[in-house]
């Protein structure tokens, strides 16, 4: 398991989206063979590295189920959430493209990323129940729509980050009700 653990701690100081095994294997010391005996894939490499930010996401989704308060529970999780997407350039990868999981390879991947869907699905169904987000919006959207701000904010300034999030959590509000008296008066 060593050799494993050496493995994992060189691929986290590599860009997850520009990962290549043989570069792993170079830096950590390693035999390219012993790379791929733990790890078959880049994929699974991702997963791997991506476990314990999932594992930070389901906390984050605990936490937002604590908060008295759902407009305030949900603005919390999705904060996290982009701070997680933020730090782990491979979160997005393994939550959106399920297509590309191997479900011999990463098991442990896919029992967090379940719970990161329950945690997403908890918290928007509450906020919905409030009345403080649209009834129509799913948990898969509004993840994509996180993975959307990660990428505004990569592609812009660490500073719009604010101001984004506040850009999204307005835009998944229900949309306000006019009174047809009130406009026709006007």
């Amino acid at each position: 398991m060593r050799s494993r653990e050496r493995i994992l701690d060189v691929a986290r100081t590599h860009d997850a989206r520009t990962l290549r095994l043989n570069d792993v294997a170079r830096d950590a010391g390693v035999g390219i063979g012993t790379v791929y005996r733990h790890f078959p894939t880049v994929r699974a490499l991702i997963e791997a590295l991506s476990v314990e930010s999932l594992a930070r996401l389901t906390e984050a989704s605990a936490a937002a189920a604590r908060e008295d308060d759902p407009d305030t529970a949900l603005r919390r999780f999705v904060e996290s959430a982009l701070t997680l997407h933020l730090a782990d350039g491979g979160l997005e990868a393994v939550l959106t493209d399920l297509a590309r999981a191997d479900p011999e390879v990463d098991s442990e991947c896919t029992v967090a990323r379940a719970k990161v869907f329950d945690g997403y699905d908890a918290v928007l169904r509450r906020a919905q129940r409030a009345g403080v987000v649209r009834a129509d919006l799913s948990a898969a959207q509004l993840q994509r729509l996180v993975c959307g701000i990660e990428h505004a904010v990569r592609l812009g300034s660490p500073a719009d980050r604010s101001m984004l999030l506040d850009i999204l959590l307005a835009g998944i509000r229900p949309a306000p009700r006019f009174d047809a008296a009130l406009v026709a008066a006007l």
